[in-house]
């Protein structure tokens, strides 16, 4: 049985991996997981400078998921190299570091900073972020915002590099392809979708920061009909993230077009969720004597 995924340059062992701002710098869960048994470990975001984030409360519980609005609080890249990259370096697993900013020169800082080390397998770019010489608009406001960072930043390296879309805009495929045009190795999909919750005794907003971002299982349906889109959009590799917390969720996600899946919001329910979707995912093959991932990525019947 083969399940073993190719992303960009990275050949993951299998498509099961943990999303960025659910498992830390991966040394906090080594010791609560077999960190070696996951695909690809995604590093909370990195900025150039490090980052308190917003005030608490910053996390909510909803129903059937979660909001937050932690604000990219990190150690920063200076630190994140001397402090974090080491034991992220001798993991087994791939990892990627996922990269977010205030205009696009702060990513490329971070990329061509990174570059310089051995231990990174690739980067995925956060562009949620507000872009705050465009007057604080999302880098994913419109597809050609898109198309400029992802242009830019390719020119830095040479490395994989993936496109994390945020699910807040109109036609997701307009900005996959985007993308993929202007040289991304993957997308990676979706962001959390803008939410707000309000404590109706107090009548104020549950978050300091207002709104947050919603995760886990009540976004499902969304993320598994935008990797839809996104894959019939591009020939690269989709990762498919989104109120995943088991192998069926997981599957899902697959026969509408991803190579391989993320696990964020089910990691702080469970810390070996991850585990139990590769092996969920393993058994569904046997059952279904399948030799390969590939068999099943994006065969699901619509007509």
């Amino acid at each position: 049985m083969e399940l073993k995924v190719k992303i960009g340059k990275t050949v993951l062992n299998n498509p099961v991996c943990v999303a960025s701002g659910t498992f830390g710098y991966a040394h906090e869960m080594s010791s609560v997981i077999d960190i070696k048994k996951i695909g690809a470990v995604f590093t909370k975001a990195i900025t150039k400078e490090p980052r308190v984030g917003n005030p608490p409360p910053r996390i909510v519980e909803t129903p059937a998921g979660m909001l937050n609005a932690i604000g990219l609080a990190n150690v920063g890249v200076d630190v994140f190299i001397k402090e974090k990259l080491p034991f992220l370096a001798k993991m087994k697993p791939a990892c990627f570091v996922n990269v977010a900013g205030t205009v696009a020169d702060d990513y490329e800082h971070v990329i061509r900073k990174l570059d310089e080390h051995e231990g990174v397998d690739g980067y995925e770019i956060n562009l949620s972020c507000p872009n705050v010489k465009k007057g604080g608009i999302s880098f994913s406001s419109h597809p050609d915002e898109t198309a400029a960072i992802v242009k830019q930043l390719r020119k830095a390296t040479k490395r994989t590099m993936i496109i994390k879309l945020s699910p807040n805009v109109t036609d997701i495929a307009a900005y996959a392809k985007a993308a993929e045009n202007e040289g991304a190795d993957a997308i990676s999909l979706i962001n959390t979708l803008i939410g707000m919750s309000i404590d109706v005794n107090k009548r104020k907003p549950r978050l300091t920061n207002v709104t947050g971002g919603l995760s886990g299982p009540a976004i499902r349906p969304v993320g598994v009909a935008m990797t839809w889109k996104a894959a019939k959009a591009v020939s690269i590799p989709i990762i498919g993230m989104g109120g995943i917390v088991n192998a069926r969720d997981a599957l899902e996600y697959i026969l509408a077009g991803a190579s391989a899946i993320q696990i964020g919001t089910g990691n702080f329910v469970e810390p070996e969720t991850a585990l139990k979707v590769l092996n969920g995912i393993t058994e569904y093959m046997k059952q279904n004597k399948l030799k390969e991932l590939k068999d099943i990525i994006g065969k699901v019947q619509t007509a």
